[in-house]
């Protein structure tokens, strides 16, 4: 199974400003999520960042980072450019995970990139679980 996850980041975020460079338990949180991200199957993790500190805070723990423009609407967006930027073809298999999941299970990164692959008509997915009473 091959697939790249890309993790789109934002620093002017309304609810948390400069939420992907928090601290938790002395790393940056866009860090921890793409060490999670690294623990998958994955052939490349990429952080995909609309600021240079936050490139800077991957590079400096050893995490793949790319700078992207500040204009996207959406992270989904961000992804398509960092796709382009990185010379994705249009039949890789593309993660997209947000940067604010530092407790993600390496294992339904997996199952998401599974599930991608075994439904080739299928261009995006999103990982949910039920919530139950």
């Amino acid at each position: 199974m091959s697939f790249r996850v890309i993790i789109p980041a934002r620093l002017s975020s309304t609810r948390l400003p400069h939420k992907p460079l928090a601290d938790l338990h002395g790393l940056p949180m866009v860090v921890r999520v793409a060490q999670q991200a690294q623990r998958s199957a994955a052939s490349q993790v990429v952080v995909a960042a609309d600021d240079a500190s936050i490139v800077q805070a991957c590079r400096d723990h050893g995490v793949d980072a790319l700078l992207t423009r500040r204009d996207h609407p959406s992270g989904s967006d961000r992804l398509a450019e960092a796709c382009a930027l990185l010379g994705c073809s249009g039949q890789e298999v593309v993660v997209n995970l947000q940067g604010d999941e530092p407790l993600m299970p390496p294992e339904l990164i997996n199952a998401c990139a599974q599930m991608l692959l075994a439904q080739p008509g299928c261009v995006m997915s999103t990982a949910a679980h039920r919530i139950r009473p």
